[in-house]
């Protein structure tokens, strides 16, 4: 190998005539394969070609992980598919040339190895992973609206098989490293102390590379090939709408069609891709990746060591905030009143961390960390301090004031207050600019969004701490200045209180659901107000009544009052049975589906701009980010905003001025509007 300098590769010759060519994409904190890398890598590649070496291992020199994937940001840079054709072969040229290298060929894998990284992994013989909860594998393109584009869907089937290859393409799911290992993605997974003699010992043994058995390989034959499309056709339905996600669909579209040989597959990708790539929902759905860095790139403060957090208040939140920290690998202490408060909570983490952590030795380890701590004795060892206690200013601002004085300095002092603004309750603190809201999201587990709540006078250093905490529980930090409801509340509430006024005009629930979801919402909002519960949905909306001008349902009072709590009372608007709502089939109506989703989507649209207009977050951007991960608004439109742009912020206009004439009032454009259009 010649000593020509690259850039971002670094190919160095050992003494058995093995090349280790290490990867450190400059000027980046992971590494990417961006236009630039993919060229010197076909050069490195053509060279290593016509003076063959002993064996080739790629690895990375990045701490965080192998190959992040292909540049997001060259995908916004596509204007058409002539472009994408363009980069898209760029791509195939490599991990070809890469896959025909006569000798053998090694990925040591660490950390993620994603995307683009995942398809040069498979262009290679072997591939190594670190044994470490840090390493993951996978093709998530679906997430971004396209599919596997250098290669992959041809050479994860040529591996694994169809049945086991499509369906984590389809979702686009990644494995940690012994489920890789166990579905042979990855050939081994060896301790970091045998991860480079491992891949010089594959290369001087030279087995023979796995790939896919006969058995495994005859469902991709014809005419099995048809019918197995056919059936995974019918099971995507049931999780993805086709004109929502269409790239799931066109991925079993190629298979199905040109799955007879590789390269026919390989062309079938790229003419894919290329498509999809310049679609609204590709489009939309990179938007939405790159709002999700922003939001990561707030948290970046690294000066702090959250070791040890005190979670006050162990029901619902509280019990699942304290476990979720404990799962990320925290030492937490839980305070409620009682023990029998706290056995709940308990009970439920030990659930958790079996679901995730399997093993009895991890799931041990965690409990450990979960401290019962009724006489808060571990409060003055907090670098974090959460308070998730009964939703009453006067119960927070007492608790507050009695543990001011015994947290660490340098401790977050934190409330998760759901409505209750932060000038309320650290006005009595004798340093009211420490403390900041950090508002989880239920169930804690699963939803990404957590608000980061900010007064007028509070720290910046605290909110960058805060920030700084939730990305290293994996969550995704939102600032949000304080306000009644702050902002994901703030808009939904609307929405809900439509919803209800909506049925007491005899519009079934059912459509009303039915609506949502073909807009793409993630559960219809009937459901939705049914699962948060009734009672907390009334509270919400006495709250903000005043302060947005909503008039709370009587049929929602009345619903209360009758014990009629939604899911976790059995009934609400729908009966639950085995906590499934029973749902009545829609045999036709007379209301119009256009005339609801607008009831219901404007009245998001228009909360949203109120917000803009009162500085609740900083930008449109930050707004749409916070719908999309804190309620799930639909990401193949890029967020509540990108959508109303799209659809024409005119028509908005003119349709809230007709629904006001109809409906009444609530309807009114929000006086930003007229910013907006100029």
């Amino acid at each position: 190998m010649s000593n020509k300098p690259y850039r971002h590769w670094q190919p160095q010759t050992d003494e058995a005539g093995i090349v280790w060519c290490h990867l450190d994409v400059q000027d980046s904190s992971a590494n990417i394969l961006s236009a630039d890398v993919l060229d010197e890598f076909i050069e490195i590649l053509e060279t290593l070609a016509t003076h063959l070496p002993t064996g080739l291992v790629i690895l990375s020199d990045k701490p965080n992980g192998f190959i992040a994937g292909a540049n997001i940001k060259e995908f916004t840079t596509i204007e058409n598919e002539e472009q994408a054709v363009t980069m898209l072969t760029r791509g195939h040229t490599a991990f070809d040339k890469l896959d025909t290298l006569a000798c053998p060929t090694v990925s040591l894998i660490n950390g993620f190895c994603l995307g683009g990284g995942m398809e040069l992994a498979l262009a290679c013989d072997y591939r190594i992973a670190l044994e470490s909860e840090k390493t993951r594998l996978g093709l998530p393109e679906v997430m971004l609206g396209i599919h596997p584009g250098f290669g992959g869907v041809m050479r994860m089937i040529r591996l694994l098989g169809p049945l086991k290859a499509l369906p984590l393409m389809l979702q686009g799911r990644t494995l940690e490293a012994g489920a890789a290992r166990k579905l042979g993605l990855v050939d081994y997974v060896v301790p970091k102390r045998h991860f480079l003699d491992s891949a010089r010992q594959l290369v001087l043994k030279r087995p023979k590379p796995r790939c896919a058995s006969s058995l495994a390989a005859l469902p991709g034959k014809s005419p099995l090939r048809q019918l197995t499309a056919y059936i995974m056709r019918r099971q995507l339905k049931q999780k993805v709408r086709q004109d929502h996600y269409p790239a799931p669909y066109a991925l079993l579209g190629i298979w199905e069609q040109s799955g007879d040989g590789e390269q026919s597959l390989l062309k079938a990708e790229i003419r894919s891709v290329s498509k999809l790539a310049i679609s609204p929902a590709a489009r939309n759905l990179v938007l939405v990746y790159l709002l999700q860095e922003r939001l990561k790139a707030a948290g970046t403060n690294k000066d702090q060591k959250i070791g040890h957090v005190h979670v006050v208040g162990a029901g619902v939140m509280g019990g699942d905030i304290a476990a979720w920290c404990v799962l990320q690998g925290m030492t937490v202490s839980l305070q409620d009143r009682k023990p029998e408060f706290i056995a709940p909570a308990i009970k439920r983490a030990y659930r958790l961390f079996l679901s995730k952590l399997k093993k009895p030795r991890p799931v041990q380890a965690a409990m450990d960390r979960l401290i019962a701590d009724i006489d808060a004795r571990q409060v003055e060892k907090a670098d974090v301090f959460i308070e998730a206690i009964v939703e009453k200013a006067e119960a927070k601002t007492e608790l507050f004031v009695h543990m001011e004085s015994r947290l660490p300095t340098h401790a977050i002092l934190a409330t998760n207050t759901s409505s209750i603004p932060l000038e309320v309750i650290g006005n009595t603190l004798t340093d009211p600019g420490r403390l900041v809201g950090i508002h989880f999201f239920n169930p804690v587990a699963k939803m990404q969004l957590v608000e980061i709540i900010y007064a007028a006078n509070t720290g910046k250093v605290w909110i960058d701490r805060a920030a700084a905490f939730c990305c290293s529980i994996g969550r995704l930090p939102l600032p949000v200045k304080s306000s009644p409801g702050f902002l994901v509340n703030r808009i939904l509430t609307p929405y809900l209180v439509e919803t209800m006024l909506m049925t007491e005009e005899g519009i079934s629930p059912e459509l009303i659901d039915q609506v949502a979801l073909a807009f793409g919402m993630p559960m219809g909002p009937v459901e939705l107000a049914d699962t948060v519960g009734l009672d907390i949905c009334l509270s919400v909306a006495r709250n903000l009544g005043a302060h947005i001008n909503i008039a709370v349902p009587d049929k929602l009072v009345k619903m209360v009052e009758a014990g009629q709590l939604g899911k976790k009372s059995g009934s609400g608007f729908y009966q639950y049975k085995n906590g499934k709502p029973l749902k009545n089939r829609i045999e036709g109506s007379q209301h119009s589906f256009a005339d609801i989703e607008d009831r219901l989507i404007l009245r998001i649209l228009n909360e949203c701009v109120a917000c803009l207009r009162e500085e609740i977050v900083e930008d449109a951007d930050l707004l749409d980010a916070g719908m999309i991960f804190g309620t799930g608004f639909a990401p193949f439109r890029g967020g509540p905003l990108h959508y109303a742009a799209d659809r024409g912020y005119q028509n908005i206009v003119d349709r809230l001025l007709s629904l006001s004439a109809s409906c009444g009032d609530r309807f009114q454009p929000d006086q930003y509007w007229q910013s907006l259009l100029k």
